[in-house]
């Protein structure tokens, strides 16, 4: 996985040895952290709630401090582009929503690092041949709206603007009154025009790379997601008084599909990995068989055709369990994407960059879901992966080491120079 033409034979207007400033992109995650704090240094901004309203505010401001054009579109995305030179935009980005327990870095990372690597080229005075744009993507968590890269979905045409804002969230909201609540109902069209390509910059979140002392990750893909939400309907009783033999426990078989899933995660091994991420119980009394139960499953692989095969052995084990125990079971997706490969010449490129940068570099997939999967339905797409310390994420102690986060950035912004000024094209190369 290697660009056609090497990097250093494409002839690019030079980047003068520029570097980002460390102290600007540190002080920014900072001030952004500070908006829906949390114990320990994280944040929450659930989407579309106020924090995020407030947290989109900020981004904004620094978005048109740098003279950016910045447009918002019907499902509330967010668009800053530096208007420059001629065609489609190299466009980066991520997400500032975050689960209740959200670190610093996932998502605001590449946002930030996005605007870092604009101002520092303005600075410079170094003027791409393409636009240069940023994008801040609605309810790229799925944790108050489902699906999970909801506006990324929308951006690129894979779910219809309509449906996305009579999305129901899990606290009942509808997804179009609190764009309208928050004013971020935007009137830019969707789907939005394709960008040249799309280059998304995040903390790795898992522990492969600093487990294996590599400093970047080049990204070739991201795993399959199948999520669905499992009802089971038993019969509530006493727990003291029913034996054992006439229960119809939807405890137990939630219990069991746990145990099941972990077991087929190891049968399969490589990239296959299962989750029971969730589990309500009613009435949730100690001394009461529940009445029923509802449970999540979070199922992941690398290959569609495993992905479904372990979907239909799990469908099947959840219908032998209802049989034995009597119960009556129900299941939704709540969410079903299959395995994105990314552009191969652009993944070479960040490769042969990181090289560049004295960075030892690995290709490795993505276990999380990003928002560069949906772009890379519509334009040649990669990701940057920094080690995250101790694989830790979606919590205030998420970390990575500010040489990471600068040589990230550094990367992205050389990445950016360079798709500026040639094309990708799956015939000739890089042109």
């Amino acid at each position: 996985m290697t660009p056609a033409v090497p990097f250093r034979e494409l002839n690019l207007p030079s980047m003068q040895g520029n570097s980002i400033s460390q102290d600007r992109l540190l002080a920014r995650l900072d001030e952004l952290a500070t908006i829906g704090p949390i114990d320990g240094g994280g944040s929450c901004r659930l989407a579309l709630t106020d924090a995020d309203r407030d947290g989109r505010d900020l981004v904004v401001t620094w978005m048109r401090d740098l003279g950016l054009e910045v447009i918002v579109d019907g499902v509330g995305n967010i668009t800053g582009t530096w208007n420059v030179g001629s065609g489609a935009p190299v466009m980066t980005g991520s997400h500032i929503d975050t689960v209740r327990t959200g670190g610093r870095y996932d998502g605001n990372f590449g946002v930030i690092a996005g605007l870092e690597v604009i101002e520092t080229l303005m600075a410079a005075g170094l003027t791409p041949a393409r636009p240069l744009a940023v994008g801040v993507f609605t309810n790229e968590e799925g944790a108050r709206f489902q699906p999970d890269m909801l506006g990324s979905l929308v951006y690129v045409g894979g779910l219809p603007l309509e449906s996305a804002l009579d999305t129901i969230a899990i606290d009942g909201a509808v997804l179009g009154d609190e764009l309208q609540r928050i004013g971020y109902a935007g009137s830019a069209p969707c789907p939005s025009a394709a960008p040249h390509a799309f280059v998304e910059l995040h903390i790795e979140q898992g522990p492969r790379l600093e487990a294996e002392g590599i400093q970047i990750g080049a990204v070739t893909g991201v795993q399959g997601i199948s999520w669905q939400e499992v009802t089971i309907a038993g019969q509530s009783n006493h727990a003291g008084t029913t034996p054992m033999s006439l229960r119809h426990d939807p405890a137990y078989i939630a219990a069991e599909i746990a145990v099941y899933l972990r077991q087929i995660a190891h049968e399969y091994g490589g990239n296959q990995v299962c989750t029971v991420g969730k589990i309500d119980l009613q009435p949730n009394l100690i001394n009461v068989v529940p009445k029923s139960a509802t449970l999540t499953l979070d199922v992941r692989n690398t290959d569609e055709k495993i992905l479904r095969e372990v979907e239909s052995k799990i469908a099947k084990k959840i219908a032998e369990l209802a049989e034995d125990e009597g119960v009556s079971i129900s299941s939704r997706v709540l969410a079903r994407f299959e395995p994105v490969e990314f552009d191969a010449q652009l993944t070479g490129l960040i490769a042969e960059l990181a090289q560049h940068h004295n960075r030892s570099v690995m290709l490795m997939p993505s276990g999380a879901g990003h928002d560069a999967q949906m772009l890379a339905r519509v334009c040649p797409t990669t990701m940057i992966f920094t080690p995250s310390v101790q694989g830790i994420s979606h919590n205030p102690a998420e970390f990575t080491n500010a040489d990471d986060l600068v040589a990230g950035t550094n990367i992205l912004m050389d990445t950016m120079w360079a798709l500026a000024h040639f094309d990708l094209s799956p015939q000739t190369g890089m042109n």
